[in-house]
């Protein structure tokens, strides 16, 4: 396989999956604050809050549009550019999509047009409870795609049959209740929460400065100061389990995070700051608190944190443990009642994935000279420098979402959101969530590289038949169609904000704009 057509397939899928998690967060974040909002209003009866809810719906409801219509092509990529990935790991990858579809956006699509057509035909509560199956959908979509991507990850619950050559499904509870899975859904959903809180905030802050609709955006950004606040707390500490679920599952990505090139002595010490160097393999001007990193990723004091090259050294024991299973593979292919090979297959089948890891040097593994298995050892290392600065960059910005909100909070009380260097600053940031978002999504795909299934299946070896000419057509065309999308979604996203919250209702008080009130509807 041309390596030109890997790397461009790759970045095709980076790009759409990219551009899809622009709009991801925002919808996970908004249906609940949707929820609370609606929730007011029901319990006080107060028609101020219905004007709030319906306002961030439409946000909400321009939001979705364009999140569904860009997740579908990623589906179909699967396919067109990633044959040999969905033949080989498709039983598995594919049944939480499925579901997914099946469960979560059947029910969020039926219950998103009730949601913006109902408000007259229903009573409050039925209401209410429909918001909440839009958000409750929006979220169980998240959770089946991160149990897939969380498989690719951390590949439980299945195992490679030699009959079919493929990987099948052998237990689905496993697949389900993965580890590595379950940390990233809460770790992503509220990430998506914050983004959300961030953008409701922003968008408040800029009706303060600009003095309208001032009853709607100090009620939206009470509610995304508290939300906002529980949400960034939960992004750290559930980061913190990510990291923890990282010691077992994905070792090569944490001591990649933290340019651990060298075992250290237990507990092993969290690096603040550093210059990592791939020639060198050191980390230059190096600033680490003692312990942290050891309490964090073992939970204890005891627990060892392996660096890079010891765990090259053992990537280089199991290629060489894979080539045996692959030489089983190959035996059992000309006779199935090989008992023999079958032993060696079973004792070695783990290991399967990194004899694989050669092919991109040798078209038999079994051929493979030493320079080959180290060369192919060192390729379980991702980008030290860029995973060590993504993360420092995505973590640093969720402590900094904590002392935003806890400073809303202090705004909320003391000057009822007035101070317009706030209000000044919580516009600026609306954008910073995003890049969080955006690097940790980085962050994840790249540590996980060689592998497109960690330890299973490397990336090279899933994309497709395709030309060159081919996949810069498609990169082109999506390039210009979302970009159109793009253009559409700013450009309505701003003409509703700018149109404020105005109810298409009969209005049976206007209270002036002395006092800061808008138009009510009437119940």
């Amino acid at each position: 396989m041309d390596m030109a057509v890997i790397e461009l397939s790759r970045l095709q899928f980076a790009l759409t999956a990219m551009y899809h998690f622009l709009f991801v967060p925002l919808t996970l974040g908004l249906s609940f604050i949707l929820v609370i909002m609606e929730s007011i209003y029901v319990m006080t009866g107060r028609p101020v809050w219905r004007t709030v809810t319906r306002f961030w719906g439409k946000l909400f409801g321009i939001n979705f549009v364009l999140g569904v219509a860009t997740g579908l092509t990623m589906e179909f990529e699967f396919g067109t550019n990633w044959a040999y990935y969905s033949h080989y790991v498709g039983d598995i990858f594919g049944a939480p999509l499925a579901i997914e579809g099946l469960m979560a956006f059947f029910l969020e699509a039926t219950m998103v047009g009730l949601m913006f057509f109902g408000w007259d035909k229903m009573s409050r509560i039925s209401h209410l409870m429909v918001t909440f199956f839009v958000a409750l959908g929006s979220n169980l979509s998240a959770l089946w795609i991160l149990i897939a991507n969380g498989w690719m990850q951390n590949p439980t619950g299945a195992t490679f049959n030699p009959e079919t050559m493929r990987m099948e499904v052998t237990d689905f509870y496993a697949v389900l209740f993965n580890p590595v899975a379950q940390a990233k859904f809460v770790h992503t959903v509220s990430a998506g929460y914050v983004v959300a809180s961030v953008f409701v905030m922003g968008v408040s802050a800029w009706y303060m400065l600009k003095g309208k609709w001032k009853p709607i955006a100090k009620r939206s950004m009470m509610v995304a100061a508290a939300f906002g606040l529980a949400s960034s707390l939960s992004v750290v500490v559930l980061g913190d389990e990510s990291g923890y679920a990282l010691t077992d599952n994905q070792k090569m990505k944490l001591a990649a995070i933290e340019a651990m090139w060298h075992t250290e002595p237990a507990p092993a010490g969290l690096t603040l700051f550093g210059l990592p160097d791939r020639e060198t393999q050191e980390t230059y001007a190096e600033i680490k608190i003692p312990y942290v990193l050891g309490l964090i990723s073992t939970r204890s004091l005891t627990g060892q944190v392996e660096g890079i090259n010891e765990l090259v050294l053992k990537a280089d024991e199991r290629i060489r443990s894979g080539i045996i299973a692959y030489g089983a593979v190959e035996a059992l292919k000309v006779d199935r009642t090989d008992m023999a090979a079958r032993e060696k297959f079973e004792m070695h089948k783990a290991d399967l994935g990194y004899a694989m890891l050669l092919k991109r040097y040798v078209a038999d593994p079994r051929q493979a000279s030493e320079q080959q298995i180290l060369l192919a050892a060192k390729d379980t290392v991702p980008n030290v420098p860029v995973m060590f600065w993504l993360f420092r960059f995505m973590a640093g910005l969720g402590f900094f979402f904590i002392a935003f909100f806890a400073m809303a909070f202090y705004c909320a009380s003391v000057c009822q959101f007035e101070k317009k260097w706030f209000l000044r600053l919580a516009v600026a940031i609306i954008p910073l969530p995003w890049l969080a978002a955006e690097f940790g999504w980085v962050l994840a795909e790249i540590g996980r590289q060689p592998w497109a299934v960690e330890g299973v299946l490397p990336t090279f070896l899933g994309a497709s038949s395709l030309t060159i000419g081919q996949i810069w057509t498609t990169i082109a065309g999506f390039t210009l169609l979302y970009g159109a999308l793009a253009i559409i979604e700013v450009r309505l996203m701003i003409a509703q904000i700018r149109k404020g919250p105005i109810e298409p209702r009969p209005v049976d008080r206007i209270e002036t704009s002395a006092n800061g009130y808008a138009p009510l509807p009437a119940e």
